[in-house]
């Protein structure tokens, strides 16, 4: 906790600095980027690219340090210490975002979309994106792009083919009341469990599934305890990019282009990375032995069907006009 608390009163410090102390109008310390997630990820990828395109279109003159893994704290910690402006940009995946602004849940909406282009169409769209960037600015941030890991699929040791199979099944969920009345509604049994304990929790038995995107799942070797990896494609897992809203309106408006244009290279590389990394991701799940599922027209459309109610349920707490737009065709 300690190096912690120091590491961030020394970034702090390179924060102020860097805002005041410029020779030959080159920041002389790098404003940090903060993630939680390890560095063999997409959300590594698109932090990576993103400072190194900020270098780039700003001929060296703006600086980025790209700190993984919870150096700078965890979710929480990390969306508090942008909000302040400590940490001036944070890349992270949407779901703990939700505590802090309660229509990002509209994420939570299960089986909206049939493939992860509708995904991403949805959240660039200008109509919704307009909305989504004003739920971010009201609560302290500006929201400059979602890129994404695809969809969260399920891994389990019973092959689904019908709704009945998923009846009774223990599966680990995050602590996400919308996550965990989703599969309810399927009748399943969902487990809320802190992911360092999901491995060993599948392999001594006391759960008998666990719903996550490829990577995860890979990165973790969740496929080495499960025989069917089923493409339930019931969430996407998408990956946002903010900074704090009053750091970037204090910049110049050269340097505000400059994050802008970043943000927008930046996504749209880490989707083609995140498309690449899947298919390489099912080929070592395939190799393993472990078969790859997918669902029928026939079981996504009664999923659906019976996952209706977590839909009613985020209609009464997310604002109409986001979920309006998120579920328009």
């Amino acid at each position: 906790m300690k190096k912690k608390i120091y590491m961030a009163t020394a970034v702090l410090a390179a924060v102020l600095l860097s805002g005041c102390a410029k020779e030959s109008d080159v920041q002389r310390y790098a404003w940090p980027l903060a993630t939680s997630s390890p560095e063999d990820t997409v959300t590594q990828l698109f932090s990576e690219k993103f400072a190194e395109e900020v270098d780039r279109l700003s001929d060296g003159k703006m600086k980025i340090q790209v700190y993984p893994n919870s150096t700078l704290g965890g979710d929480r910690e990390l969306l508090e210490s942008c909000k302040d402006g400590d940490i001036p940009f944070v890349v992270q995946n949407t779901a703990p975002q939700v505590t802090f602004m309660k229509d990002v849940a509209v994420f939570d909406i299960p089986c909206v979309f049939d493939s992860i282009e509708e995904v991403r169409n949805k959240v660039d769209d200008a109509k919704f994106y307009g909305l989504m960037e004003d739920v971010y600015k009201d609560a302290g941030y500006k929201l400059l792009g979602y890129a994404d890991q695809g969809f969260r699929v399920m891994s389990t040791n019973k092959n689904v083919t019908s709704l009945s199979d998923f009846k009774g099944q223990k599966i680990r969920t995050m602590e996400n009341p919308y996550h965990m009345d989703f599969w309810k509604s399927l009748k399943a049994n969902p487990t809320p469990m802190t992911f360092s304990e999901v491995y060993i929790g599948l392999q001594q038995g006391t759960i008998d599934a666990q719903e996550n995107p490829y990577e995860v799942i890979v990165s973790s070797r969740l496929y080495e305890q499960q025989d069917y990896v089923v493409e339930t494609n019931h969430l996407p897992h998408l990956i946002s990019l903010i900074v704090s809203d009053e750091f970037f309106e204090g910049l110049s408006k050269k340097e505000q282009n400059v994050i802008t244009e970043a943000s927008e290279i930046a996504k749209k590389y880490a989707r083609e990375q995140s498309d690449t990394r899947i298919a390489e991701k099912i080929k070592v799940i395939e190799e393993s032995g472990t078969k790859i599922v997918p669902m029928s027209d026939e079981l996504r459309q009664e999923v659906r069907d019976a996952s209706k109610g977590v839909t009613e349920e985020i209609r009464h707490s997310v604002s109409k006009d986001i979920v309006d737009a998120y579920l328009e065709q």
